[in-house]
């Protein structure tokens, strides 16, 4: 509804040349906002002072001239000039009950916009390592990418979503070592399991499940003769020393089968359990094709032509510093072998390659310093490093019966997205991931997230929603019907505190989803809703729906129909369910 006062200030402006060269510096919409106090009206712009300086006016003095230049409208009722030159619009009941015949018309597309040509936004999100199950962390980082993602696509942007599969290099050689020296054990053949290798007992399934056929079973002696030290100290040496023992006795396709087929295990359980989670991708992109499609190499031969990189030490080194970075990095060691870095820059040039105008990673909070380097990757070949926007999400804490919970890899704690997923269910675990800013850490109470009562927010939401049902169902049993038009016709019959008040609520739900997508938080939504159902429960308690008088029913109907709307979509955003019973 800011649209209705926003063009109104602006048709006045036009008509005043002593300040309209002025204001066609601002944007007139930017400047109107709701009131906190529904004493001061249902808008204020502050237009007039923004314009003093330029124009070279009192604030008031311009106020002024504004209001007396305000056409006719009857979806405002008053105008009025407070404290240093504020311009208060009250709209009309007019106005509350067109906007609720555009949340029935629109439906479950009310609070979206048109579709837009651009920017195409890529949105890479929890891209976590595939060596082992999703945990609560990654969690949080997929309902915060999915939700992003539901937003910016609310307001018309095309988003397309990816998955970066980090399936090539030095964890993949663990995790294929850490699986083989189970299956030895399997086998008969007692190996020390590296202290350096992955210990979930997920590893032991794998190493059950893997086709191991043509791989002929070494004895011990083969297995560990000459391994270094397995110890917290030399962790790395020995899980090395394993690999290449492994690759040596397999030969490097026996090994990679091994290793290829516990990827492709647990990948497999992180497309599951995403996919039960309500979160998908367009794409899951592989690290390894960086190689085998040649953008890594493509990427640093943009940066030799432009002459950018530099020879040291007989590596090749990129000059992060020029842009901001703490130190210059290495693109090609001594050895020939390209960096994680060449990695991710090619990766990034090859997203701008693809057509994509503006990328968005999803990253946890220890990869900040990931951005310059990355974003002065881009600018060295001649891309704003502006493109890539950063948004890190925070850790996650459990809480049960006011006790932290400890998370761990270990056996047997409570660490994983699935184990969160079946104690608290799906909305539960995707409302409170999002419920507070992504760069905020996050406290998550299972034994309220799990609790059926006003304590539980996400709880209390769908209530709303399935009340509105319940409503529409005693309607049915008791052989009424509901005349949605005459509804329509009598929407002045609305004068209770309590519907005056769902009526505003429901009209700020279009500007909450533009809030949210262009602050990039989800958490706005959440807010928006909880304050959503308080105003319907609130007036659920104080008016009955089902009166007699056919005209008041109907509109009060009219009025509850339309909060469903709103709760839904809300909550299809957010990517909860709306149940229609509790």
């Amino acid at each position: 509804m800011k649209h209705i006062v926003a063009e109104l200030v602006s048709n006045a402006l036009a008509n005043l040349p002593e300040v309209a060269e002025a204001a066609a510096e601002f944007s007139i919409e930017g400047t109107v906002e709701r009131t906190r106090d529904a004493s001061h009206g249902d808008f204020a712009s502050n237009i007039a002072m923004r314009l003093a300086k330029p124009a070279r006016k009192s604030p008031r003095d311009i106020a002024t001239s504004i209001v007396e230049s305000l056409a006719d409208d009857p979806d405002v009722d008053k105008v009025e000039i407070a404290g240093p030159g504020f311009i208060n619009f009250h709209l009309s009941a007019g106005a509350y009950h067109a906007e609720l015949a555009n949340i029935l018309d629109a439906g479950e597309v009310y609070g979206r916009q048109a579709p837009k040509e651009g920017p195409k936004i890529l949105l890479e999100f929890v891209s976590a390592n595939p060596t082992g199950p999703l945990h609560v962390g990654h969690g949080r980082g997929a309902a915060y990418g999915d939700t992003l993602g539901n937003l910016l696509e609310a307001v018309g942007y095309p988003v397309h979503r990816e998955y970066y599969v980090n399936d090539a290099g030095r964890q993949m050689d663990i995790l294929g070592a850490s699986v083989w020296v189970r299956w030895l054990g399997d086998q008969g053949v007692n190996s020390d399991f590296p202290k350096g290798g992955y210990r979930g007992a997920y590893i032991r399934d794998i190493a059950r499940n893997i086709d191991t056929s043509g791989l002929s079973v070494p004895d011990a002696h083969a297995v560990n003769d000459g391994l270094p030290e397995n110890s917290e100290d030399n962790k790395d040496a020995y899980v090395d020393a394993l690999v290449a023992r492994a690759k040596k006795l397999h030969g490097d396709d026996g090994f990679d089968r091994v290793r290829q087929q516990s990827l492709e295990s647990i990948l497999d359980d992180i497309k599951d359990d995403l996919a039960e989670f309500g979160v998908t991708f367009d794409h899951w992109y592989s690290e390894k094709s960086l190689t085998t499609n040649n953008s890594i190499d493509a990427a640093i031969g943009v940066l030799r032509e432009r002459g950018v990189l530099y020879e040291k030490d007989g590596a090749t080194w990129f000059p992060s510093t020029d842009y901001g970075d703490d130190k210059d990095r290495v693109v090609i060691r001594e050895n020939g072998v390209k960096t994680y870095f060449a990695s991710d820059i090619a990766y990034h040039y090859e997203k701008r390659e693809r057509g994509f105008d503006h990328l968005i990673d999803i990253l946890g909070a220890d990869h900040h310093g990931y951005v310059t380097r990355v974003r002065a990757g881009l600018e060295a070949m001649g891309y704003a490093g502006d493109d890539l926007e950063v948004e890190f999400v925070q850790f996650v804490t459990l809480y049960r019966g006011g006790e932290k919970m400890q998370m761990s890899t270990r056996s047997g704690e409570f660490d994983t997205l699935r184990q969160l997923r079946a104690e608290v269910g799906n909305d539960a675990a995707r409302f409170y991931y999002v419920s507070r800013s992504n760069d905020q850490h996050l406290d998550f109470d299972l034994d309220v997230a799990r609790s059926q009562s006003s304590d539980n927010p996400v709880y209390y939401i769908q209530y709303a929603h399935a009340r509105v049902a319940s409503v529409f169902r005693q309607l049915h049993e008791k052989l009424l019907q509901w005349n949605q038009d005459n509804g329509h016709s009598q929407l002045g019959l609305l004068v209770e505190p309590q519907e005056k008040a769902l009526m505003r609520s429901l009209s700020r739900y279009p500007e909450i989803v533009e809030l949210a997508a262009n602050n990039r938080a989800p958490q706005h939504v959440v807010h928006y809703l909880r304050d959503l159902a308080n105003d319907f429960h609130t007036y659920y308690n104080a008016h009955a729906f089902i009166v007699d008088d056919a005209n008041l029913r109907d509109a009060r109907l009219y009025l509850i129909s339309a909060t469903r709307t709103v709760i839904a979509n809300g909550l299809g955003i957010l990517g909860v369910s709306a149940p229609e019973k509790m």
